[in-house]
Parts: structure tokens; C-alpha cells; sequence
């Protein structure tokens, strides 16, 4: 079944080559140009993903990412954005974005990331088999985290974590390896199905929400950097 994308970007020069690069790579373009036309194209006819850019005149791409969110629309949401700043990118995913591409960006890497958000709506997580079969409930708990699986929600003792797609697919990937160290290729390959290279913040950016979502006054880091390889979960 063709895939759907709904792309909203106000540059018709960037928004006619993405819609033609897309459609030539197989999927069913609705391009517009504005944030008012996304939200209402996203109301008429809920796409697939959807390929924001974030700056755009009215309703910035943000704006209609809150928008869908607070309806409770869980539709995988890609954002284009020229800023470059940590905190800039902090607030597209703190929006409920999925993930973000930086431009000038390279179309390769727009396809996959594309295709690393559809693989995990269309087939659950891409996450390889656990080291240990969860219980029967869908939960799996360590260091005083606990997470459902199946309904993909998460707690820290009794306060619960809201979390985007990725971050949840983060998230569990590490509890289900508490203790050991995952690289940062094999964190690339099991989450996003592509390795962005030794250049790309966006591991760091990730692990630094999660970090900032699940640390607590009074209570050990459960996230933890190892310098030159990756990252492992574990209370000390």
C-alpha cells in the first residue's frame, strides 16, 4: 500500500523538490504551503507522516504540531528546521515531534528518517527481540522504572513520564539492556534503521530529553555516558 506524507513547507523551491523526490521514491505527496492548510489537510484526509518545516508564516510548523497532539493525534511527525541550536530542536520534540532534519539537508537522509518512523507505526517497535520475554501484562520494569509496553506509557516510581515515539523506543531499548552499553551505531540502527555518522547530534539531543524528563531531585541518574562508545541505563 502507498504511503502517505502530508509535507507543509512555505519555500516553494524546497516544497516542489521534496513533493517530486518523494513521489519518485514512491509515496503519495499532499504538499502545502502554510501551517492553517496542514492542519486543515491533516483534519480532511490524516496522512501517514507528516514533513513539517518549522518556520513558516501564520501557524508555524510547532504550532500545528501542538495542535495535532493536544487532539490526541499520534500521526509520526517529521520537522524541517534551519535552526541549529540545542534548545531550538529541544522544542520541536518537546511539541510532540518525532524527530527533526537540519537543512540544508542531504534527501537521503529525509527517506530515512521517513522510513524509520513507518517501520515503528506499521510494525511496532524496531526494536530487536528482548533479552528477556516481558510479562505477560506488556511491562518491564528496572531501576525503578516501569514500562507499558502495549499501551507505550512509562513511570519513574509513581510519576508518570510523557514521552514521544522515538523517546519511548529509546527509552525501552535501553531498560531492556540495563547494564550493558550500547554503542551509538547499533542505538542508530535499532531506533532510527540508519546511521546519521559521527557528525549527528541528534543521539545526544535525545538521550539529553530523556535525561531531562526522567531525572528527580534526590534520586541517581539512571542514564549514563560512556565516553567514546554510547550509553547504558543503570542506577548506581
Amino acid at each position: 500500500m502507498t504511503q502517505t506524507v502530508l509535507l507543509a513547507e512555505d519555500d516553494r523551491a524546497i516544497r516542489h523538490a521534496l513533493e517530486r523526490a518523494l513521489t519518485l521514491e514512491g509515496y503519495e505527496v499532499t504538499a502545502v504551503a502554510d501551517g492553517v492548510e496542514a492542519l486543515a489537510q491533516a483534519h480532511r484526509t490524516p496522512p501517514d507522516v507528516l514533513l513539517l518545516d518549522v518556520m513558516m508564516p501564520g501557524i508555524d510548523g510547532l504550532q500545528v504540531c501542538r495542535v495535532l497532539r493536544a487532539e490526541g493525534d499520534r500521526t509520526p511527525i517529521l520537522m524541517l528546521t534551519a535552526l541549529v541550536e540545542t534548545a531550538d530542536r529541544i522544542a520541536g520534540l518537546d511539541a510532540g515531534a518525532d524527530d527533526y532534519v537540519v537543512k540544508p539537508f542531504d534527501v537521503e537522509e529525509v527517506f530515512a528518517r521517513l522510513r524509520a518512523l513507518l517501520r515503528r507505526t506499521g510494525n511496532g517497535s524496531s526494536l530487536d527481540a528482548p533479552k528477556e520475554e516481558p510479562s505477560p501484562s506488556g511491562q518491564v520494569s528496572v531501576a525503578g522504572l516501569r514500562m507499558d509496553v502495549q499501551a507505550r506509557r512509562a513511570w519513574r516510581g509513581e510519576r508518570e513520564v510523557e514521552l514521544t515515539r522515538t523517546e519511548f523506543d529509546l527509552l525501552e531499548l535501553l531498560v531492556r539492556n540495563a547494564g550493558i552499553v550500547l554503542d551509538h551505531t547499533t542505538i542508530y540502527d535499532r531506533i532510527w534503521g540508519y546511521d546519521f555518522g559521527p557528525g549527528s547530534k541528534n543521539l545526544a539531543v535525545y538521550v539529553g530529553y530523556l535525561r531531562r524528563k526522567l531525572d528527580q531531585p534526590g534520586a541517581p541518574a539512571l542514564i549514563h555516558t560512556v565516553r567514546g562508545v554510547g550509553y547504558v541505563l543503570r542506577e548506581d
